[in-house]
């Protein structure tokens, strides 16, 4: 529970940053639409590809605990500059209010960028270690704590999800209608918290055996890197020269032939040869698993790339349409993200005491659905939910010409905010098919030693495509021109265009997910 309270303290600390970033660089900085999407999309995605790094030294060096409070301190270091980069803007701006075109100083701006990514570093170490830490403390050993392992992972995902709606409908709201450095402020008061709330449960912590604090696990990372350099080496000799352990333990319904007939070149490995030690079949087995899961990270990736715009587009278009939710009640345009928790606080109970028994009945098994199915509905939800932001911004696009709003883009389109809930709704629904899945599978399908490493590579996937989003929106903008698809007038602009272009990337992916999740092999027999 201590985890769980930690990890929920953090995400309303990153959240309350991210979810409102786009208005503020479009704002304050006074960037283009663009440019400020761009930058948005770079520090996501660094912040997303970080955890790898943070898993590395965690799982190889420090150990979660240790690698977490570190983590913790330079995170609140990053979210107190944060605030005083704010405050100079503001005490900046004040002092300029009758020149329209003032913008921040060269100087003010770096230290805004630079305390921003130190929130992206202090992310990297946090993010994929509080889960792992949280799901260490259950026995591996164990099959029902193993099951309770698996709802652990959703109710994780609920907690914070309510922790995240808080955070966006509370520090949203004072962000734009107090000051943004209060708005920034809040976060890292958040951070400090968790950090002491985590200090005080160190004492019950169940840690891996083998060490009070961690296991060094660096070991693993030369044992497993071994694998492929003797496999290298030995790639001109036969496989009879070897003991081929792999197949202990073999899988039902033919698993176990794909298993002999796939990655054998890292069975020679396990090939003696003169002067040079063999490799076991633990560590070929471990080796193998690893690679298994680069194809499925790869379309994982492609698929997470509309996840990018919830942010982004989502939010500049919410800010172009009547926001009133009531008379005399106007929200801010980031405040729609809350239905995404909203979303998964109604799904994760219905999945748990709904979904899943009738899952179990039919398929016979106690995970219900494999962990590869639950990705797979997780994307093509996330095809509709593309098609239907494409659907919706048509609409704003088509209200917006027959109001004569075209060129008046300061001006209200007369559409309602709630025509824009059910993609933030879908979104919620994503995450817990498509977001979870993806975390319990690669914690689940690496070495043990690596399991933050595991979590890490889920966590990057949304960050390199976070990079592939900025990219592929750079492209489009200079190939469509200042009037084309992402035009700061958004009411010229074409991010429909955009969001069917995304629908058809994510159709590719899941049928090559669908391909190659049929070859994969699972770790344990229970999972096929």
């Amino acid at each position: 529970m201590i985890c769980l309270g930690v990890e929920v303290a953090e995400r309303f600390a990153y959240f309350g940053i991210a979810c409102n970033l786009i208005t503020y660089l479009t704002g304050p900085l006074g960037q283009s639409t663009a440019k400020a999407a761009v930058n948005v999309n770079t520090w996501s995605g660094t912040a997303s590809i970080l955890p790898i790094l943070g898993a590395f030294v965690a799982d190889a060096y420090l150990g979660r605990y240790r690698t977490i409070v570190v983590a913790s301190l330079i995170y609140i270091l990053g979210l107190g500059l944060l605030t005083l980069s704010a405050s100079l803007i503001i005490m900046g701006l004040s002092k300029q209010r009758n020149d329209a075109s003032a913008k921040p100083s060269i100087w003010v701006n770096t230290l805004f960028f630079c305390s921003l990514y130190l929130v992206a570093i202090g992310q990297g170490g946090h993010k994929p270690c509080v889960q792992a830490f949280g799901a260490d403390q259950f026995d591996a050993e164990d099959p029902k704590e193993v099951i309770a392992r698996g709802s652990f992972f959703n109710w994780w995902f609920l907690s914070l999800s309510a922790g995240i709606s808080i955070s966006i409908i509370v520090v949203a709201y004072v962000q734009e209608n107090v000051n943004w450095a209060f708005g920034f402020g809040i976060p890292c008061l958040f951070m400090v918290m968790a950090l002491a709330i985590f200090l005080l449960g160190r004492k019950i912590y169940r840690y891996p055996k083998g060490h009070h604090e961690e296991v060094n696990s660096s070991n693993t990372f030369a044992r497993i890197g071994r694998v492929f350099v003797i496999a290298f080496k030995n790639r001109k000799l036969r496989l009879e020269h070897s003991s081929l352990e792999l197949d202990q333990g073999l899988l039902e319904d033919g698993q176990s032939e794909k298993r002999k007939d796939r990655l054998n070149f890292l069975a020679k490995a396990m090939i003696s040869r003169e002067g040079v030690e063999p490799c076991s079949g633990r560590d070929v087995d471990d080796a193998k698993a690893l690679v298994r899961l680069i194809p499925i990270w790869i379309t994982y990736v492609v698929s997470t790339i509309p996840y990018a715009q919830y942010i982004t587009f989502f939010t500049k278009q919410g800010v172009t349409v009547d926001r009133r939710i009531l008379p005399g009640v106007e929200i801010p345009a980031a405040s729609l993200l809350s239905f995404v928790g909203v979303s998964i606080l109604i799904s994760v109970p219905l999945y748990e005491r709904v979904f899943l028994p009738i899952a179990r009945k039919i398929t016979k098994k106690p995970f219900g659905i494999t962990m590869l199915q639950r990705i797979g509905a997780g994307m093509v939800l996330s095809v509709f939910n593309m098609m239907l932001a494409a659907l919706v911004e048509s609409k704003r696009l088509k209200i917006a010409r027959e109001h004569g709003l075209v060129d008046k883009p300061d001006v209200t389109v007369p559409m309602s905010i709630w025509w824009f809930v059910p993609q933030y709704l879908l979104l919620g629904m994503i995450d817990l098919f498509s977001m979870v899945g993806t975390q319990e599978f690669f914690y689940d399908q690496v070495p043990t030693e690596l399991r933050s490493i595991g979590l890490s590579l889920s966590l990057s996937a949304m960050g390199l495509s976070s990079f592939l989003s900025g990219f592929l929106i750079s492209l489009i903008d200079w190939a469509t021109g200042k009037d084309g698809w992402f035009n700061s007038n958004l009411n010229r602009a074409h991010v429909d265009y955009f969001y069917w272009l995304l629908a058809a990337f994510t159709a590719i992916a899941f049928f090559a997910f669908l391909f190659i999740s049929k070859m994969y092999v699972y770790r344990r027999l229970d999972q096929v």
